[in-house]
């Protein structure tokens, strides 16, 4: 144990994506590799990251289908399996106890175990930039049950009681930033309702400044940053499952990320990276995988 460390978490968690809408909207792919796609972005993300002296774990994640682990219980598709890999993570990250957390995702709801430590380790003095192009604030009683969309409800402490009641801390919807939200969805009203605040990509393409004020409005200190890479604008680099046009370029975000890091109020204490789609890097296995000799 290290109150000083960063541990660098990969959690290729897939089940929580959606499995109808990722299939719609990743056609060029076949079902499976579709709906587990984030698996092998995931496991991408960890090849490509950085080299560092951080801890490293990874959260073991399954890839069965049976209707066991993958049912549909609560409003929630594959609600078993994701109890039983938020429970394996956050046991991870406390067997660690670092004071920060990398996290290489999988879909958005691998923030959860992370954020939901960290809020806790740092007694509620924690504001969360949700960089997306969605609101992720949809409950289990919504239309759609994609667990992904549930992530920064669950975070505020709404949702399944189950789950929520699992966490080691909840955050105060005030606390919470949307950015580069771009995206209609059911949630709206929810949003309001909670006192969760947006900007839109036009609000921050120019300068960090909005963002900035925010967080001093805020007064915490420490700070922890989601990165959906839908967030970023499909006509220059689309990795992502999500094509809302308009988006953050990459330098927009790299440079909003890179000034909340050096605001001198707040500590950046975590960051996840999650939703990658790498379609041609899933395609070049199937390729692989259907070669002799490779066996």
């Amino acid at each position: 144990m290290s109150l000083s460390s960063t541990l660098r978490l990969t959690f290729p968690q897939w089940q929580g994506g959606g499995f109808d809408n990722i299939s719609q909207l990743v056609p060029e792919l076949p079902y499976q590799e579709a709906i587990q796609g984030y698996y092998l972005g995931s496991q991408l993300l960890e090849w490509l990251a950085p080299k560092s002296n951080h801890i490293t774990a990874t959260v073991p994640v399954s890839l069965s289908l049976d209707k066991a682990e993958v049912a549909t219980e609560n409003g929630i598709q594959a609600y078993p399996i994701l109890k039983k890999q938020l429970k394996a993570a956050l046991d991870i990250i406390e067997v660690h106890q670092p004071a920060k957390v990398v996290t290489l995702g999988g879909e958005c709801s691998v923030s959860i175990p992370a954020f939901s430590y960290l809020a806790k380790q740092y007694e509620d003095d924690v504001a969360v930039i949700w960089l997306d192009a969605h609101r992720d604030l949809t409950v289990p009683t919504d239309h759609y049950n994609g667990y992904h969309a549930m992530a920064l409800t669950t975070l505020l402490g709404v949702g399944d009681k189950a789950i929520v009641d699992t966490l080691p801390a909840t955050i105060k919807p005030e606390n919470a930033l949307i950015v580069g939200l771009r995206s209609e969805d059911e949630a709206v009203q929810r949003q309001k309702d909670l006192g969760v605040k947006s900007l839109s990509p036009e609000e921050v393409k120019q300068n960090s400044q909005a963002i900035i004020s925010w967080l001093k409005q805020t007064g915490k200190r420490k700070v922890l940053i989601h990165f959906d890479l839908d967030v970023l604008d499909p006509a220059e680099f689309h990795i992502a499952v999500g094509k809302d046009p308009n988006g953050l370029t990459m330098a927009e975000t790299i440079r909003i990320i890179q000034d909340i890091d050096q605001f001198a109020d707040t500590e950046l204490v975590g960051l996840t990276i999650a939703e990658p789609m790498p379609k041609a890097v899933i395609t070049l296995r199937r390729l692989l995988h259907s070669l002799p000799l490779m066996k």
